[in-house]
């Protein structure tokens, strides 16, 4: 059921108060595990999911994939941003307003040649430029 719920709402975006109804489940229960599930698979999935390579031949391998699959050569890499948009957090005033003219958090990726994440940082201010988030 917690699994459900939590998928439900990475998926849909559904709020806390629909989820309540649909799954009987009372909103402030739902509140707290949605986070504790989304720790649980981040725990469980992270050296799986996502992996950056740590050696020269690793770096290598990632590189020969970019040259063989896209016609890339020397890339180690795909690296992107993208703004994520949230609910203004309380006393921020600021901080997390983007040019985009909405709130957001910045999320910045490196993916390899199969289109797999290696590095990911999730949290920069809307505010800051793609410079200032690495």
């Amino acid at each position: 059921m917690k699994l459900a719920i939590t998928l439900r709402h990475l998926a849909t975006g559904d709020s806390y108060a629909t989820l309540q109804y649909e799954f009987r489940v009372a909103r402030n229960t739902i509140c707290l595990l949605v986070k504790e599930v989304c720790d649980a698979l981040v725990m469980e999935l992270k050296n799986e999911v996502i992996t950056c390579p740590t050696d020269r031949g690793t770096w290598e391998d990632v590189a020969e994939e970019f040259l063989m699959r896209w016609n890339v050569p020397h890339a180690c890499g795909a690296l992107d941003g993208k703004h994520v948009a949230i609910r203004k957090p309380l006393k921020t005033g600021t901080m997390y307003h983007n040019y985009k003219g909405f709130f957001s958090v910045f999320l910045m990726a490196v993916i390899d040649a199969d289109y797999k994440f290696m590095w990911i940082d999730v949290g920069g201010f809307g505010s800051q430029s793609d410079a200032q988030t690495c």
